[in-house]
Parts: C-alpha cells; sequence; structure tokens
C-alpha cells in the first residue's frame, strides 16, 4: 500500500502532497557503472523498455543492460527459490504493484530507500510503494469490436454467456480477469469468489484463452473474438496500429493497474538498480511511455499532449469509479487464484 496517507486516487486526480526525501550522496549515479540484470515480461513492454530507457539513457551512462524476460510468475518463483542466496541473478524486477506487494511480504524485495532517487521528488505519491516504484499505470476497462457487437455497459455484459466463444480472457492477466467478474458480481477487489460463477459460465459457453497480450490482440484483429478485457492504453495502443477496438470504463467499477519494478533484496548490482529505476521515472521516457504504450505517466513533470491524455486517461466521472486494489488480499489468495483458474481454463 501507499506509504502516503493520500489515497492513489486522490493522488491521481491531484489531490494532495507529501514530502520527498532529497537525492543523497550515495545516489545510483555516483556509483560504479556495470551490468543490470531486469527481469521483465517479454512482448512490447520489453521492446520498448530498451527503446525508452536502456538504449537512450542508461548504455550512454555506461550501464550493460541484461532483460531475463518471462512472466510474473516463473520470476517471482525464481526470487523466492533464490532467497537464501547472497547474490540472486537478476538485480530489477519488472512486476505489477499486488506482485510488489507480495515479494515484499515474501521478504525477497529491497525497500526502496528512495533518497538514492534522483528523480524521486517527482514521482505522483500514489506510486512510492515500501517495496516498489509505479513505472505507468491505466485501469481496466472493456474492449470490444463496434462492427461485430454493441458497446457493452461493463464487465456482466462483456463475459455475458450470449456472446459465446467470441469473447476472450487473457492467460497471464487471470488475478485482474477475476476481479473484474468479482465486480461484475457484486463482489469486491477484497472478495473474487462472487465473480466465479461468471466466468464459468462464459468458459462453458466457449469464450478463448490467450496465453498473452499481443496473442489477444491478434484474436481482435482477425475477428476471432469481439470482446474482452484489457487496460485502456493497450486499446490506445491497438487502436493506434489499426486494430478495430473501441473501449468502456466499466459501469462497475474500473480497477487500477500499476506496472512498476522492485529490487532484489539480494541484487548482485543495486547500484545498477536504482540506476534503472531513476531512469525509468526520467521525463522524456514517461512521455515516450505514453505515446508508445498509451500508459499514464507516473511522475508529475511528463508533458502529455491534450488529446493524447483526453484518450489514454479518464474523464472526472470514469475517475470517481477508479477501484484500488487489495494488494494484501491478491498477495494471500494467488495461489489459489491461479489453481483455480487453471483448473477451469486450462484442464
Amino acid at each position: 500500500m501507499s506509504m502516503f496517507s493520500v489515497t492513489r486516487r486522490q493522488a491521481l486526480m491531484g489531490f494532495g502532497a507529501a514530502a520527498m526525501p532529497a537525492f543523497g550522496a550515495g545516489g545510483a549515479n555516483a556509483q560504479a557503472r556495470g551490468r543490470v540484470v531486469v527481469g521483465t515480461w517479454g512482448g512490447d513492454y520489453a521492446r520498448l523498455l530498451t527503446k525508452n530507457i536502456e538504449e537512450p539513457i542508461l548504455k550512454p551512462q555506461g550501464w550493460d543492460v541484461v532483460q531475463d524476460q518471462a512472466s510474473d510468475a516463473p520470476r517471482r518463483a525464481k526470487m523466492v527459490a533464490e532467497r537464501r542466496l547472497p547474490r540472486g541473478t537478476v538485480d530489477i524486477q519488472g512486476f505489477s504493484a499486488a506482485n510488489m506487494h507480495e515479494m515484499g511480504d515474501a521478504g525477497v524485495a529491497e525497500e526502496i530507500d528512495y533518497s538514492r532517487l534522483r528523480n524521486a521528488a517527482t514521482i505522483i505519491p500514489a506510486m512510492r510503494y515500501k517495496f516498489g516504484v509505479g513505472h505507468i499505470y491505466s485501469g481496466k476497462v472493456v474492449l470490444y469490436n463496434p462492427k461485430l457487437v454493441s458497446a457493452p455497459t461493463g464487465f456482466r455484459e462483456a463475459i455475458d454467456p450470449r456472446h459465446g466463444n467470441k469473447i476472450g480472457f487473457i492467460d497471464i492477466q487471470y488475478q485482474f480477469v477475476m476481479i473484474a467478474a468479482a465486480l461484475a458480481a457484486g463482489g469486491t477487489v477484497g472478495n473474487i469468489e462472487p465473480g466465479k460463477a461468471l466466468l464459468l459460465a462464459a468458459k462453458r459457453a466457449g469464450a478463448r484463452l490467450y496465453p498473452t497480450n499481443e496473442a489477444f490482440a491478434a484474436a481482435m484483429q482477425s475477428e476471432e473474438i469481439a470482446l474482452g478485457m484489457m487496460w485502456k492504453a493497450r486499446g490506445v495502443q491497438w487502436q493506434n496500429a489499426g486494430i478495430p477496438v473501441q473501449t468502456v470504463a466499466p459501469i462497475e467499477g474500473v480497477p487500477m493497474y500499476v506496472s512498476g519494478f522492485s529490487i532484489a533484496k539480494n541484487a548482485p548490482n543495486k547500484a545498477g538498480a536504482y540506476a534503472y529505476m531513476d531512469a525509468m521515472l526520467e521525463k522524456s521516457a514517461q512521455e515516450a511511455f505514453a505515446v508508445d504504450m498509451g500508459f499514464n505517466p507516473t511522475v508529475t513533470n511528463a508533458a502529455v499532449a491534450p488529446d493524447l491524455a483526453a484518450r489514454i486517461g479518464f474523464t472526472e466521472a470514469e475517475r470517481a469509479r477508479l477501484v484500488d486494489l487489495d494488494y494484501a488480499y491478491l498477495a494471500r489468495e494467488n495461489n489459489a487464484m491461479k489453481d483455480w483458474w487453471d483448473r477451469v481454463f486450462k484442464a
């Protein structure tokens, strides 16, 4: 959860302020350069990390960045498996805010020393976590092809069994799909049980499962499916690529998604990890991700063109429906959620 009393929704809507630590003499830029191993998802995100952070910022500084690409589950498992080693194999890991919380609870993530970040003062308070820092954020929305289906009002309509095999789910987003279904069924972000019946009904009606975001996008492009759930940012990215999708901020609530980075407690190069974190917070990198990926910046000094801000952000009414996640609940229930998901959709 946030280290400050201001809520994430207040911070994102421009309310509240928090004092930021000063950049200390022991900051990342004062350390020796070397190799930095970053754990990340593959696909577009990995490519844009290289394009917007690693090549233009870190490489000129003398850092040698190596990506360790995999979905978050095996990377989290590796961090836990390496916890007794004096030096792990990865310095910094890309995770959702929920996963950052989980790794902190597991005792394998470093508590962030904000005095080591030159850009600490520009971080939106809601994006400052005890065991990680938010890189980009968006909200879970409904995506649909207006040629194939009428605009749904929210999650419940999007997973209605009447759509049959035109519904698509993304395997790596199981937590967020289950949260969306829970909200659709009258549950909460801290109680996903009510949504299971809706997901079972959709599965029995023929809903399709795709392993990655990119596979889901290809299915939308080919019109194999007509609707599903995705971060609004990805929807904008796919619109830019010519994929026929529109977005709807669900009436049941818009679950927030924060993607950020955690530093391994036994990182072999903590100075490099902090340098990577500082680079991701650079104004230029944040602005580039808004353009390239459609995610909102997590720093206050990023300038986003008004027309783009209107596309990737949320209206005042939609911001009022932003739903913060219960990270402690997700960390506690993640294994059970994954087991249920696999039994239903992958057995």
